[in-house]
């Protein structure tokens, strides 16, 4: 988050060629930074972040952690909001997931709240602690429908028409559309090895739509 607002080293990148950038936003609610430390998201403006990429023409791929201890049952429509207002392109939703030896482990053991050790299902998708603003039920269903509701075709044309002009909203359109609307057919491509073929015309559509906007 640093690096994004840090003066002229975006748009370096940008003019090097940077058209997509993921970036962990973690949490919107900064009662969960404080208490996991993350420090270099602290007092960050999200929205002013976001901005800064979308005048450089870089596409936001925004991540962020559900089940963190200050999360309750509204963290999830709270999040597919702000990232939709934002204009954001593509969000990937995480559940928190306590790896083994680490320090989040380590208390969550301590607590007595690691629910079970199938590593199969330590793949942030499925809810292996007790969390403690809602039950793990309300937590695995919050995921995925912050999952379908960013995505919904009512929301991507929403964060279009929150961007400043026709360039960018064509832009949002054929980064977001393209890139979650047709992910069986990607997944298709990477499952038959094919996925190499298709990098041409995602190259294009990058350099399309990518870049700053005419006259900025």
């Amino acid at each position: 988050m640093k690096s994004v607002l840090e003066p002229g080293l975006l748009e370096r990148a940008a003019d090097a060629g940077l058209r997509s950038l993921f970036v962990g936003f973690e949490t919107v609610n900064d009662a969960n930074l404080a208490e996991r430390r993350k420090n270099q998201n602290i007092g960050r403006d999200y929205g002013a972040a976001v901005r800064r990429l979308h005048d450089a023409g870089v596409m936001v791929n925004a991540s962020f952690v559900f089940g963190l201890d200050q999360d309750g049952p509204d963290v999830f429509d709270r999040t597919v909001e702000w990232a939709v207002e934002q204009g954001i392109e593509t969000a990937t939703f995480h559940i928190m997931t306590p790896y083994p030896s680490t320090g989040l482990w380590k208390q969550l053991a301590a607590e007595d709240r690691i629910v079970h050790q199938d590593w199969d299902l330590y793949d942030t998708r499925h809810v292996v602690h007790r969390p403690k603003g809602m039950t793990a039920r309300q937590l695995e269903d919050g995921y995925w429908r912050a999952y379908r509701d960013f995505y919904r075709w009512s929301n991507i044309w929403r964060g279009a028409a929150s961007q400043p002009g026709p360039h960018e909203r064509l832009r949002h359109l054929a980064y977001a559309a393209g890139w979650k609307k047709f992910e069986p057919a990607w997944d298709l491509l990477i499952r038959s090895r094919r996925v190499v073929r298709a990098l041409p015309m995602l190259e294009r559509t990058l350099e399309a739509f990518g870049g700053r906007r005419p006259g900025a």
